[in-house]
C-alpha cells in the first residue's frame, strides 16, 4: 500500500467537446457542431460539475487551468469570463496561475482574442498544424495558412505573452523541404512554445478507415531530426518528447501531468487523477463522454467511471508520464507522488539500466532516459509493466 505523506500540485482540466468539423486524424472526444451551442447551459454545468468534485480537494489550490477540446475558442469571451469567475469563487487559484486555452485559428478574430485575454487567459495554444494550404486541406482543418499567420499576430496584439504553436510533421505526401518550411515559418513568428509532433493514424478515425499516404519511416525520422535542429538553433529547448520552449516558457500544466501531479477534470469526457492522503490512495475518474449524457447528468452523475490505481500500476503510470521529460525526474518526486518504495522503482528499471536505456545518477538522484533510450521509450515502458 502507498505511504503518501504529501499531496502533489493540483491542476484543472476543462473539456469543450464541440468543433466546427471533425478532423480525419482526431481521436479526441470531439463532436461536430450541428446547431448553435447553448453556452450558458454548458458553463453552468461545468461549474456544477466542479462543485461536485470539490470535496476531493478541500484546502487545496489550483496552480494551472487548461481548456482543451474540441474547440474551446468556439465559446464567447463572455462565457469564458463567466466560467473563470465561477471557478475563482469556488476554489482558490494561485496568484500566478497559468490559464491556457486551445484555439483554432479558423475561429478567431481580433475582438475575440482581446476578449479572451481580458477574461483572464494568459496563455494560448494555437492549433496551426501546418502553414501549407494543401496539407491543411488534407488534414481537414477549417483554416488556411493566411488565417494561421493572422491568428498568431492577433494573439500578440491582444497581449498574450505566452503563445504555443501546434505543428504536425510527416503529413500526407509531405517532403522534407515542406516540413522544414513549416518549422521555419513557425519559428519566424517568435512564439514562446512549439509543440512539434508526428501525425499518427489512430483507431476510430477517418484516416484509420481510409489511410492517407504518409512519409516512410526514414523520411519521417529525417524530418524529426532536422526540425529539432532548427528549433535548437532558434533557442527552443526540448523538455518533453514533443514540447519545445524558450527559457522559462515550458507549459506548467503539462509538466504537472508528466510529473504525476493531480488534476481535476470537468466537462464531457474529461479525465482526472486525485491523491487522497486520508484514504492513502490515488484514483482516476472520467466524466460522461457524450455532451448530451453529460449535460443531462445521465444516471444522476457526471461521472462515467472511477478506479483506484494499485501499487503495481502506480509505478508504470508514473513512469509512463515522467520518462517523457528530457530532464527526467527526481527519486523524491517519485516517492512523494506515488508513496511507493525506491526498491520497487529500481526493480522495474533494472533491465533498462543494464541496457543503457535509463540513467540513474546516484549523486543527484535524477532518473532519465539516455540518448539511446529516447528512441526506445515504448520498449522501456513495456519492461516496466506489472507482472
Amino acid at each position: 500500500m502507498p505511504k503518501l505523506t504529501q499531496l502533489p500540485p493540483l491542476s484543472l482540466y476543462i473539456h469543450f467537446p464541440w468543433c466546427v468539423q471533425k478532423c480525419p486524424y482526431c481521436d479526441f472526444n470531439s463532436h461536430e457542431q450541428k446547431s448553435p451551442i447553448n453556452e450558458n447551459n454548458y458553463i453552468k454545468t461545468l461549474l456544477n460539475d466542479l462543485e461536485n468534485d470539490l470535496p476531493l480537494v478541500w484546502g487545496r489550490k489550483i496552480n494551472t487551468i487548461f481548456m482543451g477540446g474540441g474547440t474551446p475558442s468556439l465559446f464567447s469571451p463572455e462565457s469564458i469570463e463567466q466560467l473563470l469567475a465561477g471557478i475563482r469563487s469556488r476554489i482558490p487559484l494561485s496568484p500566478n496561475a497559468e490559464i491556457t486555452m486551445e484555439a483554432n485559428p479558423g475561429t478567431l478574430e481580433n475582438e475575440r482574442l482581446f476578449g479572451f485575454r481580458e477574461s483572464g487567459l494568459n496563455r494560448i495554444s494555437l492549433g496551426v498544424q501546418s502553414f501549407n494550404d494543401e496539407h491543411l486541406n488534407k488534414l481537414g482543418r477549417i483554416h488556411n495558412s493566411e488565417a494561421a499567420s493572422k491568428a498568431i499576430k492577433m494573439a500578440k496584439q491582444a497581449g498574450f505573452k505566452k503563445i504555443n504553436i501546434d505543428l504536425m510533421f510527416a503529413l500526407p505526401n509531405q517532403t522534407l523541404e515542406q516540413a522544414m518550411l513549416d518549422i521555419k515559418t513557425a519559428i519566424s513568428y517568435s512564439p514562446t512554445h512549439i509543440s512539434y509532433y508526428q501525425l499518427t493514424i489512430e483507431p476510430n478515425t477517418a484516416f484509420h478507415n481510409k489511410p492517407p499516404l504518409l512519409p516512410n519511416d526514414d523520411l519521417s525520422w529525417d524530418i524529426f531530426e532536422k526540425g529539432q535542429e532548427e528549433l535548437a538553433k532558434s533557442g527552443f529547448k526540448q523538455y518533453e518528447v514533443s514540447a519545445y520552449a524558450k527559457s522559462g516558457q515550458a507549459c506548467r500544466h503539462n509538466i504537472n501531468y508528466w510529473q504525476f501531479g493531480d488534476y481535476l477534470g470537468i466537462g464531457a469526457g474529461a479525465h482526472a487523477k486525485i491523491t487522497d492522503g486520508s484514504q492513502q490512495n490515488i484514483t482516476r475518474y472520467w466524466k460522461n463522454k457524450h455532451p448530451k449524457d453529460y449535460l443531462t447528468k445521465k444516471g444522476g452523475t457526471y461521472r462515467a467511471g472511477t478506479r483506484t490505481i494499485d501499487g503495481h500500476e502506480l509505478v508504470f503510470e508514473f513512469l509512463l508520464n515522467a520518462l517523457r521529460l528530457n530532464e527526467g525526474f527526481s527519486v523524491n518526486t517519485y516517492l512523494n507522488h506515488t508513496g511507493l518504495s525506491e526498491n520497487l522503482l529500481r526493480e522495474r528499471l533494472e533491465k533498462s539500466i543494464s541496457q543503457n536505456l535509463i540513467q540513474w545518477d546516484q549523486q543527484s538522484h535524477i532518473i532519465k532516459t539516455t540518448e539511446n533510450g529516447k528512441k526506445f521509450l515504448n520498449e522501456i515502458l513495456q519492461q516496466c509493466l506489472p507482472n
